[in-house]
C-alpha cells in the first residue's frame, strides 16, 4: 500500500500513514493524547474535518476543545443533535438557534404552543439518546441542485434559499440517521464524542449550554444577561419588520432591487433606537452618558450620533474619551506576560476622571487632558471645559460601564448605555452568526484602512482582544440602562468586497491563514452591496470609510 509522510505540529515529528487515512486514522499513528480532542485539526494551516482524508503529504496541528475553533465544532454538532431531537419529537417542530446568550445558545423552538420544562426534559433525554448510541455523522457532497431540492422537499426553506444563492456546482450537507441540515463548517464524525451538555428554559425559549474553552470538564457560567436578550428580540422585530431574517431572504432581496430599502430602512430603525435612548436621558435629567461596548462595536459613531440627537432636543453635548484619562505609559499595569496591560481598568486615572467629573458637575471649569499615543503621556492643551444646565457630558470608552470608573459619580447623574453587534442576520435557522466574527470584520477592515495594520497582525492580536473584553467589558453590560445593537442586516453584503483583498492577503504559510480562511468562506454567503449606498452617517462608515463625522 502507497503511503504519504504527514508532519505533525503537536509533536514537531513526521509520521508515514497509508495513503487515503482519515484524519482520525493519522491522529492515532501520531500517539497523540487529547483528553478533549481531536475534534478537527488545521491542515495546511486550514481547518478541516475529522472525516478527512489525505492523499498528499501535508502539516497537521490537531485541535482540542482547549481552542476556539475546537469549542466552534463541538457547539455546531451539538446544533445537529438539538436539531435532530427536536424533529424526532415534534413532527411539525421549527428549531431557530438566534444568538448567542449567557455564555450559550439562545434557541426558539416553535411547536404552536408554550415550551414547558417537561419539553426539555423530552428534548434533552433524546439528545443524551442520540450522543449515547455514537451514531455516525455523515458528509455527503452532490450537486447544488440537488441539495436545494432536497432541502425544500423537506420545507428547510432558509438551507434552500442559502444554497440558491451560492454560485457553487456543488454543496455538502450532513447526515444523522434520517435527518439531514446544512452547516457551513466542519462537525464531529459522530455524536459519542459529545461529553458534555445541558438545556435550560431561558424566558420563551431554550438556552443550549456547552463546556467551558478552560475547563471542558465543566459547564460555562450562566450569567444573567436579561437586557442584552431584550436587544436581540428587539432586532429580531426590526428584520420581522424588513421581512428578512437569514442570509437567503437578504439574498434574495439584493437581488430582486431591494438593497437601497434594506439599507434606508435598517439606518431608520437604528436612528430611532438612538433617538430613544436620547429622549430618555433628557427625561432621566442625566449629566453624564457613558458609552462602552467592545471593540469594534461602533461606540464612537453612536456617540457622535447621541449627540446629535442631544442637539435636537435643546441640549449641548460634550464628547470626551476615556483614552484621555490613561495613565502615562511608564505607569501602565504590565500582564503575566511582562507587557504592558492596555486593556485593564488599571491603565485609565480613575481618581483623576471622578475628580474632574466632579468639578463638572459643581460648576466648576476643568482643564481636560489628551493623552499624547506618541508620547505615552498625559498632556494638557488648553482644552477647558465649564458646564451648565444643558450641557451633556457624553463618555465613550471599554470602561465607561465599569462600576470603578464613576465610582465617586452619583448614581442621579448618571446614565449608562452598551454598544455592540449583539446578533446579525443568520445564515439559516440553524446557522447563527457570532456577533465576534462581524466585529473581527470590522476591525480588519478599520486597521487595514486606516491604521495600517494587515489582517494577519490584525487576527493574530484578536485572542488578546478578546480575553480583554471577556474580563473588562462584557462582565458589566447589564449594568446598562440602554442596550444598543449596533449589527446591520446588510453590512456583510458591503464588507465583502471591501475585505476579501485584505484577507487573501494572508499567507497559507502564517499559522493566521485558517482564520482568513474561514471568515472568506463564510463572507461568500452573501450578495455584495455598493458601499456608495451607505449614508454618511452609518456606523458602517466608521470601518468603511467615508463618514461625514471626524474620527
Amino acid at each position: 500500500m502507497s503511503s504519504i509522510t504527514i508532519r505533525c505540529k503537536n509533536t514537531g515529528e513526521h509520521v508515514s500513514v497509508p495513503l487515503g487515512s482519515t484524519l482520525y486514522e493519522v491522529y492515532d499513528l501520531c500517539g497523540l493524547q487529547m483528553k478533549y480532542g481531536p475534534v478537527s485539526a488545521r491542515i495546511n494551516n486550514k481547518v478541516q474535518g475529522l472525516n478527512y482524508r489525505f492523499y498528499n503529504s501535508k502539516d497537521v496541528e490537531f485541535l482540542d476543545l482547549y481552542t476556539h475553533s475546537g469549542m466552534r465544532v463541538y457547539s455546531r454538532t451539538l446544533f445537529f443533535i438539538l436539531s435532530k431531537a427536536v424533529e424526532d419529537l415534534y413532527t411539525d417542530g421549527r428549531l431557530f438557534i438566534e444568538a448567542g446568550v449567557s455564555r450559550g445558545y439562545y434557541c426558539n423552538l416553535a411547536i404552536g404552543r408554550t415550551i414547558t420544562e417537561a419539553d426539555i426534559r423530552d428534548i434533552k433525554k433524546r439528545m443524551q439518546q442520540i450522543i449515547d448510541a455514537d451514531m455516525p455523522i455523515h458528509r455527503i457532497q452532490c450537486p447544488i441542485e440537488e441539495a436545494i431540492s432536497l432541502f425544500r422537499n423537506r420545507g428547510m426553506e432558509s438551507k434552500a434559499q442559502l444554497l440558491e444563492s451560492q454560485t457553487n456546482l456543488y454543496a455538502y450537507y450532513y447526515q444523522l440517521g434520517d435527518t439531514i441540515d446544512y452547516f457551513y463548517s466542519c462537525l464531529l464524525n459522530s455524536t459519542g464524542k459529545i461529553h458534555l451538555f445541558d438545556l435550560t428554559q431561558l424566558d420563551e425559549g431554550i438556552l443550549l449550554r456547552i463546556p467551558s474553552q478552560q475547563d471542558p470538564a465543566t459547564l460555562c457560567e450562566m450569567p444573567q444577561q436579561n437586557k442584552m436578550l431584550d436587544a436581540i428580540r428587539e432586532y429580531h422585530r426590526w428584520q420581522n419588520i424588513l421581512g428578512v431574517r437569514t442570509a437567503g431572504q437578504v439574498n434574495a432581496a439584493i437581488q430582486s432591487g431591494r438593497a437601497t430599502e434594506l439599507i434606508n430602512i435598517s439606518e431608520a430603525l437604528q436612528e430611532r433606537k438612538i433617538a430613544k435612548i436620547a429622549d430618555d436621558i433628557v427625561e432621566r435629567g442625566a449629566k453624564i452618558v457613558l458609552i462602552a461596548g467592545p471593540s469594534s462595536s461602533g461606540k464612537t459613531t453612536i456617540s457622535k450620533r447621541l449627540a446629535i440627537q442631544m442637539q435636537a432636543l435643546g441640549m449641548h453635548p460634550h464628547i470626551i474619551s476615556t483614552d484621555d484619562y490613561f495613565v502615562n505609559r511608564v505607569d501602565t499595569p504590565l500582564d503575566a506576560n511582562g507587557e504592558y496591560d492596555f486593556e485593564c481598568i488599571g491603565a485609565v486615572d480613575t481618581t483623576l476622571f471622578n475628580l474632574q467629573m466632579n468639578q463638572l458637575l459643581r460648576g466648576e471649569e476643568v482643564d481636560l487632558p489628551h493623552y499624547d499615543f506618541q508620547i505615552g503621556e498625559r498632556v494638557y492643551d488648553g482644552r477647558r471645559l465649564r458646564i451648565g444646565p444643558d450641557d451633556v457630558i457624553i463618555l465613550e470608552g471599554n470602561h465607561a460601564l465599569n462600576p470603578i470608573m464613576s465610582i465617586q459619580i452619583e448614581e442621579a447623574d448618571k446614565y449608562r448605555v452598551y454598544v455592540s453587534a449583539l446578533t446579525a442576520i443568520s445564515l439559516d435557522e440553524h446557522n447563527y452568526v457570532p456577533t465576534a466574527d462581524i466585529r473581527l470584520l470590522r476591525r480588519i477592515l478599520r486597521d487595514y484602512n486606516y491604521r495600517g495594520f494587515t489582517a494577519r497582525e490584525t487576527i493574530h492580536r484578536n485572542p488578546s482582544v478578546n480575553t480583554g473584553e471577556e474580563k473588562w467589558i462584557t462582565p458589566y453590560q447589564e449594568n446598562a440602562d440602554a442596550t444598543f445593537n449596533s449589527a446591520l442586516l446588510y453590512e456583510l453584503g458591503v464588507m465583502r468586497n471591501q475585505i476579501m483583498p485584505v484577507l487573501e492577503q494572508v499567507n497559507e504559510r502564517d499559522p493566521e491563514y485558517a482564520e482568513a480562511s474561514r471568515l472568506r468562506k463564510f463572507l461568500r454567503y452573501f450578495t455584495p452591496v455598493p458601499a456608495d449606498q451607505i449614508p454618511p452617517t452609518s456606523l458602517l462608515r466608521e470601518f468603511a470609510g467615508g463618514s461625514s463625522f471626524k474620527y
